[in-house]
């Protein structure tokens, strides 16, 4: 079976044990993926939001998925893209280590992911590609937690531009 796919889709009505939610620092919710999770979840996770005090850019933290199909969501606030010369890449980076790192201390075994930052925030899709892909496809390599992660993309270029890091990827033994 292989444990990394990409589709595009909905990432709200993935029937994974977590989402991960391209969230803002306050984690109560906004636009785009991150206002429609919160939408489809109900009011109880925005009441969990309010518990957990935010959440700073790279890092995540988890909440119960309430009326998602996925039992939990896991809430990394992506980087802002103001260029490339303020840490952008590391932060992403560390949102998609971060919110596998939950997912296996949690003991889920699927995760979906959306394209973090591409949106509102403006990071280049190509670049975002390259660095989520490197970052699952090497942990998928040294840990076998995680039976399937997910990669959702909103549109058909973000998907192509996942496909296409995934098949420069591919040149490195990946399973």
């Amino acid at each position: 079976m292989q444990r990394f796919s990409i589709v595009k889709g909905d990432i709200v009505k993935a029937k994974t044990d977590a989402i991960v939610n391209a969230a803002n620092t306050s984690l109560l919710g906004g636009g785009g993926v991150d206002g429609a999770i919160h939408r489809a979840a109900g009011e109880e996770l925005l009441e969990e939001c309010k518990s957990l005090n935010g959440c700073e850019r790279g890092e995540a933290k988890i909440t119960k998925g309430y009326n998602l199909k996925a039992n939990y969501v896991i809430h990394t606030p992506g980087p802002i893209w103001r260029g490339g010369k303020w840490g952008e890449d590391e932060l992403l980076k560390n949102c998609y280590e971060n919110s596998l790192r939950l997912a296996k201390e949690n003991g889920l075994k699927t995760v979906a992911f959306p394209s973090i930052s591409t949106g509102v925030y403006c990071f280049p899709v190509e670049r975002a590609a390259k660095i989520a892909v490197n970052v699952i496809c090497s942990f998928l390599q040294l840990d076998t937690s995680l039976e399937k992660v997910i990669m959702i993309c909103f549109d058909e270029d973000t998907k192509e531009a996942y496909i296409n890091a995934f098949e420069e990827y591919k040149g490195k033994d990946f399973v």
